[in-house]
């Protein structure tokens, strides 16, 4: 487009300078030549178009913008035509508290207000493209700055509006899927109106308060504590019943001895020691007692 202005001028130059009056008019010609060839160069160069991989082209010839895009590669389009390039490979928009790690610089996290009054810190990633095919009513709607514009509006405000049904500790815990689908869906159908396509929403980091905080912390050491006790105490239970059992089989083994065992069954046990002892090879000096007693062993080795 530079190159065909430029020839323009200097072809009207070039007419200018051929009128008679005119002191240079002898250069006329050449000036309206050299305008032609810059015409020609400009034309021929802004009818090759190229579109980088991942991109659409939307043509705007005077304001107007035309339904059909153009995909990546070389494309021949009308030199007066100018080219919009829209990226429409997935595209991330992240809202951080962390400076320089969201798509602004500084703190860009959302704050809201939970059901019960408490204000919630919250990091989100959005992962979302741009429909192909409707490039061209997003230009003609949005424009090309449509993350100010639909993206960061949108996410933030759908973020708020949902929280406001939830209680700060079920959004950090048992209700942070459900907030996240909600969240999706809202966002969802907003860009689907829009022409951007949302592939998957990020609930990166939820901050609660430093006293609900706290208040998390002392809850689940006493659970622990609980838990801990409860150990314990079934511990000390199977101990205690392990000694009861221990006990009672002494008690009847005592009640069996006490009971099932007569004098001749001992004086038959006590003969069977002394002939054992009386083998052993070890040197020994024995002392027999009565028929009711037991030998008593002086000296062996």
């Amino acid at each position: 487009m530079f190159f065909l202005i430029i020839g323009i001028l200097i072809l009207l130059a070039g007419f200018v300078l051929s009128r008679q009056d005119h002191p240079n008019a002898r250069f006329g010609s050449l000036v309206r030549i050299a305008g032609i060839v810059i015409i020609a160069i400009g034309a021929f160069s802004s009818m090759f178009k190229t579109i980088g991989a991942g991109q659409v082209g939307v043509k705007t010839l005077f304001g107007k913008v035309d339904d059909h895009v153009l995909y990546s590669g070389l494309n021949i389009v009308d030199p007066l035509v100018e080219i919009t390039p829209f990226d429409v490979k997935t595209q991330n928009y992240t809202m951080s508290a962390v400076h320089d790690e969201g798509s602004k610089s500084g703190d860009d996290a959302i704050r809201v207000l939970s059901a019960d009054g408490l204000e919630v810190t919250i990091d989100l990633s959005v992962l979302f493209r741009v429909s192909p095919t409707q490039a061209p009513e997003i230009l003609r709607q949005i424009g090309d700055d449509y993350l100010d514009k639909i993206v960061r509006p949108v996410s933030r405000t759908a973020i708020r509006d949902n929280a406001v049904s939830y209680e700060a500790v079920a959004l950090y815990s048992t209700k942070r899927q459900e907030f996240q689908d909600k969240i999706f869906q809202t966002i969802n159908r907003s860009f689907a109106q829009r022409g951007l396509v949302l592939e998957q929403l990020l609930v990166r980091n939820i901050t609660l308060p430093e006293s609900v905080k706290k208040s998390i912390e002392s809850k689940i050491n006493a659970e622990q504590d609980a838990q801990k006790m409860i150990f314990v105490l079934q511990k000390e239970k199977q101990e205690a019943e392990r000694k009861r059992v221990e006990a009672q089989g002494i008690a009847d083994y005592q009640k069996i001895l006490s009971t099932g065992l007569s004098d001749k069954q001992l004086q038959y046990e006590t003969i069977k020691a002394q002939k054992e002892i009386a083998l052993s090879p070890n040197t020994k000096i024995i002392v027999m007692g009565n028929s009711k007693g037991a030998p008593v062993l002086i000296n062996g080795n």
